[in-house]
C-alpha cells in the first residue's frame, strides 16, 4: 500500500473535497480520485461519501483513520532508524515571519553543516495559527511569541529570545510621546500576541494615536515607517536594521513590555532527537545574535 495514497486520503478528509486536496498536493483531481479508488479496492470498502463538490469520510474510514495516520508517521521515521544517531529525517517547523529573515537562515546553515540528515520543512504563520497547527500535530515544532495563556499539557515550552519594545520613526525625534501624538501611527495588529503588548503600552501610558493602518507584519511596518508614512511600536527584532537601515529607534526599557519568543514542541514525540538538535541550535544562534 503506497503511503502517498494514504496522504491523499487524509488530505481529502482535512480539506473536505477532492479538488482542495489536489491543490494542496499539487496533483490533479483525477489523480487524487484514482488514489482513493485504489485504496478502496485494496481495502474492499468505501472510504469517502461524495456529495456535490464535497467529500466526507465514511464510518469505516473514520475507524481506519488513526491507524492510517500512524502508518504514515512510522514510515517517515524509517530513515531515522537507519541512522544510529537518530538525526536523519524531516521536521515540520512553524516559524513567525520576523524570524524568517533573521534567526532561521543562520540556523538552517548551521544544521546543514552539522546535521545534514535533518530536513527542515518550514511553515510560516502567525503565532496563533502555528499554535493550532502544533496542537493538531500538523507541525512538530513552533517558534512563536510566548502564548498569553498556559499552554496545553501535551506541549513543552522553552524560552528563546526576549525582544524589548521599541519606538521606530523614519526621521529623527526628540521625544517619543510627542512623535506618537503628532504623526500617523502604524499599528502592530492588536489581535496578534506581540501586537497586544504594544497596545497595552499605549493604554498604560495614555498615548492617543491617529492610526493609519493595522497589520501583523513587522517587515512591512519597518518599510512603511522608513518611508516616513508614520511611526510605530514594535519589538526590536534581529535583522530589523538590515531591512530598514535608516530607521530611528527609541528602545522602551521597561521589561514588562518586551516580546518573549519561545520554542513549543510535543512532549511525547518519535522525533525527539531531531527536535532537540533544532532546539539547541536555535538557542546557540540566539546567543550569538
Amino acid at each position: 500500500m503506497d503511503t502517498r495514497f494514504l496522504q491523499s486520503l487524509i488530505s481529502v478528509i482535512e480539506t473536505g473535497s477532492i479538488a482542495a486536496a489536489a491543490r494542496a498536493q499539487n496533483l490533479t483531481a483525477a489523480a487524487v480520485s484514482q488514489r482513493i479508488k485504489a485504496l478502496e479496492n485494496s481495502l474492499q470498502t468505501t472510504l469517502l461519501r461524495r456529495s456535490g463538490h464535497s467529500a466526507k469520510p465514511t464510518d469505516a474510514c473514520l475507524r481506519l483513520l488513526p491507524r492510517l495516520k500512524h502508518i504514515i508517521a512510522e514510515v517517515s521515521l524509517l530513515n531515522s532508524d537507519l541512522d544510529p544517531s537518530g538525526l536523519t529525517g524531516e521536521l515540520r517547523v512553524g516559524v513567525i515571519s520576523s524570524l524568517l529573515s533573521s534567526l532561521i537562515p543562520h540556523c538552517v546553515g548551521h544544521l546543514s553543516e552539522h546535521t545534514p540528515g535533518l530536513l527542515l520543512q518550514i511553515v510560516p504563520g502567525t503565532s496563533k495559527d502555528l499554535y493550532q497547527l502544533l496542537l493538531a500535530q500538523k507541525i512538530d515544532v513552533a517558534i512563536v511569541v510566548e502564548p498569553p495563556f498556559k499552554t496545553a499539557k501535551t506541549l513543552t515550552q522553552q524560552h528563546l529570545i526576549a525582544q524589548p519594545l521599541c519606538f521606530i520613526s523614519g526621521k529623527p525625534f526628540t521625544d517619543i510621546a510627542t512623535a506618537l501624538n503628532s504623526q500617523a501611527f502604524i499599528q502592530y495588529d492588536q489581535q496578534a500576541w506581540g501586537g497586544a503588548i504594544a497596545k497595552r503600552y499605549l493604554v498604560d501610558k495614555q498615548h492617543s494615536v491617529r492610526t493609519l493602518c493595522e497589520i501583523d507584519a513587522l517587515e512591512t511596518i519597518c518599510l512603511m515607517v522608513a518611508s516616513t508614512m508614520g511611526v510605530s511600536l514594535i519589538p526590536h527584532w534581529q535583522g530589523m536594521s538590515q531591512i530598514s537601515p535608516k530607521l530611528h529607534l527609541g528602545p522602551i526599557s521597561d521589561v514588562g513590555y518586551q516580546r518573549n519568543l519561545c520554542i513549543l514542541s510535543h512532549r511525547h514525540s518519535d522525533k525527539q532527537r531531531l527536535t532537540s538538535a533544532l532546539q539547541q541550535t536555535l538557542l546557540d544562534m540566539s546567543e550569538l545574535a
